[in-house]
């Protein structure tokens, strides 16, 4: 039952690398409207941009058609989330100076080892490097994450960022800092950088202009939004410590919940802060979906994955990197995508792409496990691939461990999910417990053992091309090797 003062449901808002997704869901978990607007971008090698403006019209088309549906349902909030890493350079209204530079833009690698030999733990296409690029390309700017190009139209106002977006651009999320001094190391000025509030903060309120262009009720409150990432381990409810959730998009992003950060210092792996304090430990990885549609862009998914299931294992081995570059489960900014053997046709390719990620995916946990992060919780699936039955059941099978699936695998219903705990007017709520009641759980997976063991002799070959290659170190291939007739739980 929606509590009385909060409205009848809370509005999601994902600026994705395809689309923005709005979500409108009620305080059960049910969706009362949902719209999407495509966006596009410019890629040429490891140059990635998108034109900030165009965020602004997909959230209006795709926010007018959520709202259209819900036939006048108040609205208690709204938050917004981002592709993590993504960043500009804005004058003090908010107006954008550059283009911006998207999660896997890889121009920064000079940048990058200027800010990690100023002492920070930085991986190349994060956003602190991009900054510095940005500044030597275009000069100064204010520095401004994705929501906040958003968040400035809805509201008037430039806003503070939360502290999820701006953990990339060198922020120091366990101390609550930013690093003045090595910022001043790097040239870059201390005030060019946004003050940073936890995830759930409230920012402002929707004001008339923004309203007659989104639908959105002026005066909707407005809350700091999480990552794309973050915002889909909110939508899968793995917010209790030990337990996980596998988003699967374009890319690949696994997100944990733990009472205590874990340390990792080659920066492979880093925390987010929750908005109730606890820690989200994860890494992103440019393994993913994306392959697919790059290697096959006019293919039936659905007919593909019926033509993979004869190929178990493919007869060949894919690492199947989207873009030159890897940030996790290794930190490989040479490596490139990898096919090893000679697959029997498309599908045997589309089989290959398929059971890649889902290896990637079995190293990412080995290696989280070689860290010492709780896995003995639930492990969820989210994102855009979780609509594929068949490649679910397959991902389960690689890792040899159980899965659970919501109705809804969307980061915007994280930010429902948010929105609806920023606003309660209950001061005993809980963000799991929000979430425990607005995410709802449609389908249990459990490994089948014979189909797990036909991909020991894949996972092997990888591991072992991987380590070859010099870019996954030998004692996390040793651990992973260790864990292989194992499960993926401790």
């Amino acid at each position: 039952m929606v509590a009385q003062g909060t409205g009848d449901g809370w509005l999601g808002i994902d600026l994705g690398t395809q689309s923005v997704r709005a979500l409108v869901v009620g305080a059960d978990g049910s969706v009362l409207g949902a719209g999407a607007a495509s966006l596009t971008g410019r890629r040429a090698g490891v140059r990635h941009e998108q034109d900030p403006d165009r965020w602004w019209e997909a959230v209006c088309a795709a926010s007018r058609t959520a709202l259209a549906a819900t036939r006048g349902a108040r609205i208690g909030g709204l938050a917004v989330c981002g592709t993590s890493g993504t960043v500009l350079l804005t004058d003090g209204t908010g107006r954008p100076l550059t283009p911006a530079l998207m999660y896997d833009d890889g121009r920064a690698a000079a940048q990058g080892a200027r800010a990690r030999a100023a002492g920070l733990v930085v991986q190349d296409t994060w956003a602190l490097p991009k900054v510095l690029w940005l500044t030597d390309a275009y000069g100064r700017g204010r520095v401004t994450h994705q929501p906040d190009v958003i968040v400035t139209r809805l509201t008037g106002t430039p806003p503070p960022a939360d502290s999820s977006h701006a953990l990339k651009t060198g922020y120091d999320v366990e101390h609550a800092t930013w690093p003045a001094a090595a910022l001043g190391a790097l040239g870059l000025a201390r005030d060019d950088f946004p003050r940073v509030v936890r995830p759930g903060t409230l920012l402002g309120e929707v004001g008339a202009s923004a309203a007659g262009a989104t639908g959105i009720p002026a005066g909707t409150p407005v809350v700091a939004g999480m990552t794309d990432g973050c915002a889909a381990q909110l939508a899968s409810g793995a917010l209790r410590p030990g337990a996980w959730n596998s988003v699967l998009g374009t890319t690949l992003v696994l997100k944990g919940a733990s009472r205590s950060p874990v340390r990792d210092p080659t920066g492979v792996v880093y925390n987010h802060r929750a908005p109730d304090g606890t820690w989200l430990p994860g890494g992103a990885s440019s393994v993913g979906a994306g392959a697919l549609t790059a290697r096959f862009p006019d293919a039936d998914p659905a007919l593909m994955d019926e033509r993979a299931a004869a190929h178990e294992p493919s007869g060949a081995v894919a690492y199947p990197l989207l873009s030159p570059g890897e940030r996790f489960p290794f930190r490989a900014p040479n490596a490139t995508a990898l096919l090893l053997g000679e697959p029997a046709g498309d599908a045997d390719v589309w089989a290959a792409l398929l059971q890649g990620v889902a290896l990637t995916e079995r190293l990412c946990l080995d290696y989280l496990h070689h860290l010492g992060a709780p896995l003995d919780g639930p492990l969820t699936f989210t994102g855009g691939a979780a609509r594929s039955p068949y490649w679910n059941q397959l991902r389960a099978d690689v890792l040899g461990r159980p899965a659970r699936i919501p109705e809804q695998t969307e980061p915007a219903l994280g930010m429902a999910v948010l929105a609806a705990h920023a606003t309660s007017p209950d001061p005993t709520a809980t963000l799991p417990g929000t979430a425990d009641r607005m995410v709802r759980v449609r389908t249990f997976l459990e490994p089948r053992p014979e189909r797990t063991a036909r991909f020991a002799e894949p996972y092997t070959r990888l591991l072992d091309a991987l380590a070859g290659r010099g870019w996954l170190p030998a004692p996390v291939a040793a651990h992973a090797r260790a864990r292989l007739h194992t499960d993926t739980t401790p």
